[in-house]
């Protein structure tokens, strides 16, 4: 188990250079798409099952729809992909930050990983369930800035893939 979670850690921190470093829409959706499953598969090992289908599903449900409408209007006629020498340099750059951190948290004391359900008093709930329930009873307010965050970023992302003189609010 230690060998499936180290490899889903690892392909999360590169899907999330790849992220990061991609300039084209199209790459960087398939990127989010690497990096979603990975973190599903993060949290279902750490215990989290019903936070991994909500990651699995709300994620690549609603917020790649965004992500594939943008790509579309971004038509680009030779996208930067990542093999090619600017996105490979930022790629390098990103993961010398990554190992520098990593370097630089390595003596911290107290810092272990801990799964979800290895307590003796967590054998009466999840997790991830309380949260849930929390969520529901005393969340409303947080709903709603998040139902703002997300059409907030639905704008943003449609104006950065706005071309010279086409938009993503055009008449198709």
């Amino acid at each position: 188990m230690t060998y499936v979670m180290s490899l889903c850690l690892l392909g999360l921190v590169v899907g999330m250079v790849a992220v990061a470093s991609n300039p084209s829409p199209y790459f960087g959706a398939l990127s989010l798409v690497v990096v979603s499953g990975f973190g599903w598969g993060v949290l279902v090992g750490y215990g989290g099952s019903f936070l991994s289908l909500v990651l699995f599903l709300i994620y690549l449900g609603g917020m790649l729809v965004v992500f594939a409408y943008s790509a579309a209007l971004a038509a680009e006629p030779y996208p930067e992909t990542l093999g090619s020498w600017p996105v490979l340099v930022s790629m390098l750059m990103y993961f010398g930050v990554v190992v520098l951190m990593f370097v630089a948290f390595l003596g911290v004391e107290g810092y272990s990983w801990f799964v979800v359900d290895e307590g003796d008093w967590q054998a009466m709930f999840r997790g991830d369930m309380a949260g849930v329930a929390l969520m529901y009873s005393h969340g409303g307010g947080m709903l709603m800035v998040g139902a703002w965050a997300l059409l907030l970023t639905l704008l943003v992302v449609l104006e950065l893939t706005r071309g010279l003189s086409r938009g993503g609010l055009r008449a198709v």
